[in-house]
């Protein structure tokens, strides 16, 4: 059940540009996420603290983001709007209410940069839309030189292997729908990605799991990869860390205390780990000859 709610403001300026994403705004069409992955960090951090509980429309988002956009276009404050920071912008739900559609064309229409972060098949109907928005809008003027294309979109994996993508992502499309939607973008000519967010400890963080993932993933059309480790957030019964060490419980026993050494009493794994993961992405990219950064 999809509850519709109204909000008084839907894009986000962000402190700073971020440097993965190159996004100096967020955009979330939809509060809260049907795709219920296990680990997700907006359930307990917060990231999460303005969900409203179960998913919502934010119904009157376009009508806000005409106002929102108008004012940012006509300070010329043009930067690439992320979609997809705390929930997919291609749920279900999407087929049949279209908001994130119609944000699309109000973000054409003011030529605003986009960077889609999405698993979901569903992001193929709007190709159209997409690939007008790449020519037409302004490139903030620090990625001058190094975007020619005002469109990136970006696929979300934990891991490209079935079995692991059902427990820990049981309402997603399947990793293998994802590297389609992939291929078919990249096909389209648009700028694509793998973001590996978050890589699972003892289970897809490893070389050759890595090694395998890259391959895979490159081999389907990706221009780049974004990788990070697991974070952990929350103590109640539906936030990610109680729900993810339960699943942990139920399918690998044997990790439970070599994850919880890993964690100790942070939300995250410790920094020697984190320096160490991105050592092994970065030379597996090297390896694979994918860039690890969007340009």
């Amino acid at each position: 059940m999809v509850r519709e709610i109204e909000v008084k403001s839907v894009l986000n300026k962000q402190k700073h540009v971020d440097d993965w994403f190159l996004s100096g705004y967020s955009l979330n069409p939809y509060s809260g996420c049907s795709f219920n992955c296990v680990y997700c960090y907006t359930r307990g951090s917060k990231y999460g603290e303005n969900q409203v509980p179960g998913l919502a429309a934010k119904i009157n988002a376009p009508q806000v983001l005409v106002k929102q956009l108008k004012n940012r276009a006509r300070k010329r404050e043009y930067e690439f709007i992320a979609f997809g920071s705390a929930t997919d912008p291609y749920l279900p739900v999407e087929r049949d209410l279209k908001i994130t559609r119609e944000l699309l064309m109000i973000i054409l229409r003011f030529h605003f940069p986009v960077h889609m972060v999405t698993r979901s098949p569903l992001i193929l109907r709007d190709l159209d839309i997409l690939k007008k928005i790449g020519e037409k809008a302004v490139i903030p003027s620090e990625l001058v030189g190094k975007m020619d294309k005002g469109i990136v979109t970006s696929f979300s994996f934990s891991t490209t292997h079935e079995d692991l993508a059902r427990i820990f992502e049981p309402g997603a499309p399947s990793p293998q729908e994802r590297l389609e939607t992939m291929r078919q973008c990249k096909n389209a000519g648009l700028v694509v990605g793998a973001v590996f967010m978050p890589l699972l400890p003892f289970l897809s963080d490893s070389e050759e799991h890595l090694d395998d993932m890259i391959r895979k993933v490159k081999e389907y059309g990706a221009d780049f990869i974004l990788a990070s480790g697991l974070t952990l957030f929350g103590e109640g019964p539906q936030d990610c860390k109680t729900r993810y060490y339960k699943v942990l419980e139920e399918y690998f026993p044997e990790l439970v205390t070599k994850t919880r050494d890993l964690f100790g009493d942070s939300f995250a794994p410790s920094r020697t780990y984190q320096h160490k993961l991105h050592q092994r992405v970065t030379r597996l990219c090297k390896k694979h000859q994918i860039r690890n950064k969007v340009y």
